[in-house]
């Protein structure tokens, strides 16, 4: 069983540092990129990201991820697999406290996915 404080804390800490990610990437774009990327809930940052084409950065994905561990985290369902349902490893919740899927489903959305991801990157 994961340890909701704790996890809280992580996420808040990653948030944090993506914000700050956030404002330097946008400081030249936007004249509110202060205020966006220090009070704008993460739900407006990621539609402000969408609007000015940014979108397909790693930032982006990392932001996603984290506003769906939020949710799974209020919500009572973090640490689960988004495929199968079954509790996520441990070792990869330590590592990143976004994951989504568990090692064998993330296999097999690598899998499924390897020539969209090749196509990306």
């Amino acid at each position: 069983m994961h340890n909701y404080q704790d996890i809280q804390q992580k996420l808040q800490q990653l948030e944090l540092k993506l914000r700050h990610e956030l404002f330097l990437i946008i400081k030249d774009i936007s004249p509110d990129a202060s205020q966006l990327a220090n009070n704008a809930s993460l739900g407006d940052v990621i539609d402000f990201l969408s609007q000015v084409k940014l979108a397909d950065t790693d930032l982006f994905t990392q932001l996603m991820k984290l506003d769906a561990a939020l949710c799974q985290l209020d919500l009572g369902l973090y640490g689960l697999c988004s495929d199968c349902e079954m509790d996520i490893e441990s070792t990869r919740l330590n590592t990143d406290p976004t994951e989504q899927r568990c090692s064998s489903c993330q296999q097999k959305y690598l899998n499924e996915h390897r020539l969209e991801l090749r196509l990306n990157h």
